[in-house]
């Protein structure tokens, strides 16, 4: 006789999700919760509490990413077998939404809750993560990147967040020792399998009436500055043409990206959403202009392309303003397939239920592409409307319990591997 179907709890999981909605909430009903904020310790100590009220533990690694264990594994058969793993991310973005990455966080501890409370036999342990900076105010993908390959101490010490300080500085405001941000990999063969749940972020599944979107891939991505420098002159005494002003051509640059992304692919993306200007006096002429770049393709050699694209027109309009003109790469993390096998067992658990479920890729990036570089990965993604980064990001909570619940399946079932 097989066991009956275990579910999530969704009123538990309403509650969760509502209750971090209001750490960090703003004005207009987002949510800014910077990881190592007073925002985000406030989360941290809610989850300690959470799960030691419901028989989990918790272990941080040096650079804040959370591990949540079963407190008792008496359940499993094999208790030091390499785990499944799951998770997202607490962060958000400057007046964010209060789903993208949170659900699929959230959704990780309710199934350890519900694996601690009805004890399903395992053969292999459920773990959940939560990783640190995800959205990446210090560094792309910050906690789950450290997963995969420590940071070089002389990169670590030179992160700066936004606002400008440091990384160091802001790991120390936690008690933590910065020095342990360089030893958090982990080992060859750590890991099982990982599955992360999350929102499209996007319309396709919305328009569709599709319940499950079962991810193929997680689109390429890559981050840079563009810099022009002048001069810093006096806004009154010093005429127009007497100026090195670098702004008007980072202006320029800007004005090209649209274009740049149109002549490289169908698919291409470029995004500056932060510009920095120095010394930053109304009345001062600026000797710097700083673009900060976001740029995707789906495909690796476009994605190259697209770089070499944007540093040909960041030399150029430096060129036709006599300003000098330089392009820094801060990271390019590479597209994603997602595991065929795993999709497959995504797949079958929405039949199972009742739901629709369609292939579908990501355009956003998210932690998977780096636990993909360890382990076999897939991603769940469930309708939502209002776009994402930003207040209007919803989703319904029926598609949540259905995405939570397939979650809930599909780590049952590699956990029985």
């Amino acid at each position: 006789m097989s066991s009956p179907r275990l579910n999530v709890s969704l009123d538990r999981l309403r509650r969760d999700l509502e209750h971090l909605a209001t750490i960090g909430r703003t004005p207009s009903g987002g949510t800014s919760r910077t990881s190592f904020s007073s925002a985000d310790q406030q989360v941290r100590e809610w989850l300690e509490h959470e799960c030691a009220e419901n028989g989990l533990t918790t272990e941080t690694d040096g650079i804040g990413n959370v591990v949540i264990r079963l407190g008792d594994t008496s359940n499993v058969a094999d208790a030091d077998a390499a785990p499944v793993r799951t998770g997202s991310h607490l962060d958000t973005v400057p007046e964010g939404g209060n789903y993208d990455g949170i659900l699929g966080a959230l959704a990780g501890l309710e199934v350890m809750r519900i694996i601690a409370e009805q004890r399903p036999q395992l053969a292999r342990p459920v773990e959940a993560v939560v990783f640190a900076d995800e959205e990446g105010n210090y560094h792309h993908l910050l906690g789950s990147t450290a997963m995969v390959a420590n940071y070089e101490w002389e990169d670590l010490k030179e992160f700066r967040g936004r606002d400008g300080d440091l990384l160091i500085d802001a790991l120390g405001q936690m008690d933590w020792e910065p020095a342990d941000a360089t030893r958090t990999a982990l080992t060859e063969g750590a890991l099982h399998s990982f599955v992360e749940l999350h929102i499209e972020q996007g319309p396709t599944l919305e328009a569709a009436g599709t319940d499950i979107g079962v991810v193929t891939g997680i689109v390429g991505l890559g981050g840079g500055q563009a810099e022009f420098r002048g001069r810093s002159d006096h806004a009154g005494t010093t005429p127009m043409d007497l100026r090195l002003d670098p702004v008007p051509a980072a202006g320029a640059f800007i004005a090209r990206l649209p274009g740049i992304a149109r002549e490289t692919s169908s698919t291409a993306v470029v995004t500056c959403g932060l510009i920095d200007v120095e010394p930053g006096g109304t009345n001062v002429v600026p000797n710097l202009a700083r673009i900060h770049l976001d740029f995707r393709d789906p495909d690796p050699d476009v994605l190259v392309a697209l770089e070499q694209r944007l540093q040909s027109a960041i030399e150029e309009a430096g060129r036709e303003h006599g300003i000098e003109a330089t392009y820094v790469r801060e990271s390019i993390t590479q597209p994603v397939p997602l595991d065929e096998s795993i999709r497959e067992r995504i797949s079958r658990s929405a039949s199972a239920r009742g739901l629709s479920a369609e292939p579908i890729p990501s355009g956003a990036g998210h932690d998977s592409q780096n636990m993909a570089r360890l382990a076999p990965t897939a991603m769940i993604f469930i309708p939502s409307t209002g776009g994402s980064h930003n207040p209007r990001e919803n989703a319904e909570w029926d598609a949540i319990e259905n995405g939570a619940n397939v979650l809930l399946d599909t780590l049952l079932d590699l956990a029985s591997d």
